[in-house]
């Protein structure tokens, strides 16, 4: 037990200086590029900060299991959107998260992206046409959104962004790594002290496997880099939502537990329903703000509970 829980620590130390690394040479990167950090963090850190999931999915499809994909997907979407957005905002500083990026005003778009694969997956199954729509909607918003990031770009004229998108990439690679072993003896200790299995699954994995944007933004925050923050975990859910369910009904159509979409399904998008409205009142997300959505994610694990418990 004593050496799962040093492991632990040691493991959540290197995720820590990982996460500061990351968030360096992104701010770096997105000077040299002359590019907005809210870009750098929606297009390279999201995309890489959703290997753990997109793993976990891809390999539970090829194992005949995609249900279990299927559910970690939108699972640590709820979990970006209320648990982790609402931890990164009261550890901000000030009042609360400022948005700043005239990006962010495509907030339907956004809604619109979550509540796609709630309506395409309505009747308990994925189509391949399904994940064509999934995949290619995600694709058009992502040119749209270069696009018109385009027009902010920084007059930083440095040359250095090879230098800086491999160090980047690396931080990143530790940043995986680290928290992807500090969920696994995060797991085993919270075996050794008994802590109920469905608990287990339930939080812990949920949670562990949204510990890269979760640390990467907290970081953010800390340093004053609000856009990097706030598009990591925006990237990370559009393409959990989009991209990647896309490609796990692309290899294998399957049926699933409608409960999956009727009660996750409509809290991903009510989340992200709550998360525009916050940011369209003041454009910040306050730390009272941050406290309701907080609770609206134990509102939805306690659902979760009931709804499992009263079918068993």
């Amino acid at each position: 037990m004593i050496i799962n829980l040093l492991l632990f620590l040691i493991m959540l130390f290197l995720l820590i200086k990982s996460a500061e690394y990351s968030i360096t040479y992104s701010s770096r990167l997105a000077r040299s590029l002359r590019m907005s950090e809210f870009l750098i963090s929606f297009f390279i850190v999201a995309v890489i900060s959703v290997f753990p999931e997109t793993t976990i999915s891809i390999v539970s499809s090829l194992k005949g299991v995609p249900e279990l994909g299927l559910g970690t997907l939108i699972g640590s979407n709820i979990t970006d959107l209320t648990l982790v957005l609402g931890i990164v905002v009261l550890l901000s500083k000030r009042d609360g998260l400022t948005i700043q990026s005239k990006i962010l005003r495509k907030d339907f778009v956004y809604l619109i992206l979550l509540l796609l694969p709630v309506l395409l997956g309505f009747d308990a199954h994925f189509s391949r046409i399904d994940g064509l729509i999934l995949i290619i909607s995600c694709i058009i918003f992502f040119i749209s959104l270069y696009i018109e990031g385009s027009r902010f770009k920084k007059t930083d004229h440095q040359n250095k962004y090879i230098k800086n998108s491999f160090l980047l990439l690396i931080s990143l690679a530790f940043l995986l790594t680290a928290a992807y072993y500090t969920v696994e003896f995060g797991v085993k200790f919270a075996e050794d002290i008994n802590f109920p299995p469905l608990l287990i699954g339930l939080v812990v994995f949920s949670i562990g496997v949204c510990l890269p944007e979760m640390l990467f933004s907290i970081k953010a925050v800390k340093r004053n880099h609000n856009t990097l923050a706030l598009g990591d975990l925006l990237g990370t859910v559009i393409i959990d939502a989009t991209l990647i369910i896309g490609i796990l009904a692309l290899i294998n159509p399957f049926d699933f537990d409608p409960l999956l979409i009727y009660i996750a399904g409509s809290f991903m998008f009510i989340s992200g329903l709550l998360v525009i409205i916050f940011i369209k009142t003041g454009r910040q997300i306050t730390k009272r703000e941050a406290i309701y959505l907080i609770g609206f994610y134990i509102l939805y694990l306690i659902v979760e509970l009931s709804a499992r418990n009263f079918l068993l």
